[in-house]
């Protein structure tokens, strides 16, 4: 019954007395099967979602989609991160008429040594802590599509083996001796440039080929702004279906959502309109609502000096005549600036300290101090 429910779940035993090693390869399976059940939730709720825009970078993009769709071809989707690739991995799916599920793996968030398990399945008696058979995810995307997302971050003994795989259409559990076959769809996307780590050594050039039978390549946001207005139209339904608030921007906010550069591409914008529905439930967004770096750029001096205002005489910066609490002001930029980085790398904490120029723990601590979350 638990299986029936929960089809992620697997059943494991511990011998006693417990052994670390065992104990460790335990948590790691457990964690790996966890992670991808999420990941399969996700993929399943795109599964109603549209490739949105009409500029024509996307038009082609559909266009390609319906014509690779039918075949069996591989398919090679690149672009930047928050671009869609999983969507479009998804669509290719939808309208293949296969019948078999489409499963997804992020190639790269899975550690080394449980990665070709995942793929492969393995035997009982494989290794410490294999109890059971189980099987792969080629072996459960039988009859559908399997996607590999992040590619281009699979260790360099595991391309081997995909490459086999993908020429023969078999794989092998590990620990075991027998060929199963499959019949699969492969869809692969990365957002690394996998010419330049062929050169570096990091990515064999015989499986770039073999996967980039039908490349598609999805432009940032940046470049197709024409997709901009429709997506936030998409976005923000979504968001009154799933909350009861319906957002309201201004011209002045969208004209600064179609001037900003988007780093985070569709995601970051995703999570700005989820944002503004809990900041601004009521009333019309104005740009002034916008975190600091979508702001418009006239307003970026109010909004980073406060009550400094700009001499006229001069590149320096004359107090107001009623003075001013430095600490406090230095505080509230110092947390705007948090606020962006956060925004600008789609809530990573890391890469919001790599912009910033300061370690990870200390921008965490700055997090807790201003009440930011995390």
């Amino acid at each position: 019954m638990l299986n029936e429910q929960f089809p992620w779940a697997r059943f494991h035993e511990l011998k006693y007395p417990v052994q670390f090693d065992d104990l460790g390869t335990l948590l790691d399976e457990i964690w790996v099967s966890h992670s991808h059940h999420k990941k399969d939730r996700v993929a399943n709720d795109t599964e109603c979602r549209r490739l949105i825009g009409e500029s024509v970078e996307m038009r082609q993009i559909r266009s390609l989609i319906e014509r690779v769709a039918p075949s069996t071809a591989t398919v090679l989707i690149t672009g930047e991160s928050g671009t869609g690739k999983e969507v479009v991995a998804q669509r290719i799916h939808d309208l293949s008429g296969r019948k078999g599920p489409f499963i997804a793996i992020n190639c790269g968030a899975i550690p080394e040594h449980l990665l070709e398990s995942e793929l492969f399945g393995h035997e009982r008696g494989a290794f410490t802590g294999a109890v059971a058979a189980r099987a792969g995810r080629f072996e459960l995307a039988n009859g559908g599509a399997l996607f590999l997302d992040e590619i281009g971050d699979m260790p360099t003994e595991m391309q081997v083996k995909l490459l086999r795989v993908l020429q023969e259409r078999v794989v092998e559990r590990v620990g075991g001796t027998k060929s199963i076959p499959v019949d699969i769809r492969v869809v692969a996307a990365t957002h690394r440039n996998l010419q330049t780590r062929i050169d570096d050594g990091r990515f064999r050039e015989d499986l770039f080929y073999r996967l980039s039978v039908f490349p598609i390549d999805i432009p940032p946001l940046r470049e197709r702004v024409a997709d901009i207005q429709p997506l936030v139209d998409e976005i923000t339904d979504r968001v009154y279906r799933s909350h009861g608030v319906m957002l309201a921007l201004s011209d002045s906010a969208m004209r600064a959502l179609c001037e900003y550069s988007w780093p985070g591409n569709v995601r970051e914008l995703a999570n700005l309109i989820e944002r503004l529905a809990i900041t601004k439930p009521v009333g019309e967004v104005q740009a002034t609502d916008l975190p600091w770096p979508l702001r418009d750029v006239e307003d970026l001096p109010v909004m980073l000096s406060s009550n400094l205002t700009p001499s006229t005489s001069s590149d320096q910066t004359s107090l107001p005549a009623a003075g001013l609490d430095l600490k406090k002001h230095l505080a509230k930029v110092e947390k705007q600036l948090i606020e962006a980085a956060l925004v600008q790398a789609d809530g990573t904490v890391q890469k919001a300290a790599d912009l910033l120029g300061m370690r990870r723990t200390t921008l965490a601590e700055k997090i807790r101090r201003h009440g930011l979350r995390e």
